[in-house]
């Protein structure tokens, strides 16, 4: 499970927007988001960079726990 989904609508952000962001799509955002696929580390620390870019204020842990 991730928070992927929640930080970015607290920024009023579509998939689409941060998916282009990164340099992917919006499928992938919403693959990500519903756990269907788990970005790389690269591709999280991407993700979060871009999002704090963007107007959030996030870490990697918060967008994206570690697994219990």
């Amino acid at each position: 499970m991730n928070n992927l989904a929640k930080a970015r609508e607290s920024i009023g952000i579509t998939q689409t927007q941060l998916g282009n962001a990164i340099g992917g799509g919006q499928s992938r955002i919403a693959n990500y988001e519903l756990n269907l696929r788990t970005p790389s580390l690269a591709d999280a620390r991407r993700i979060v960079e871009e999002l704090n870019k963007l107007g959030a204020n996030v870490s990697l842990d918060y967008v994206f726990p570690a697994e219990n």
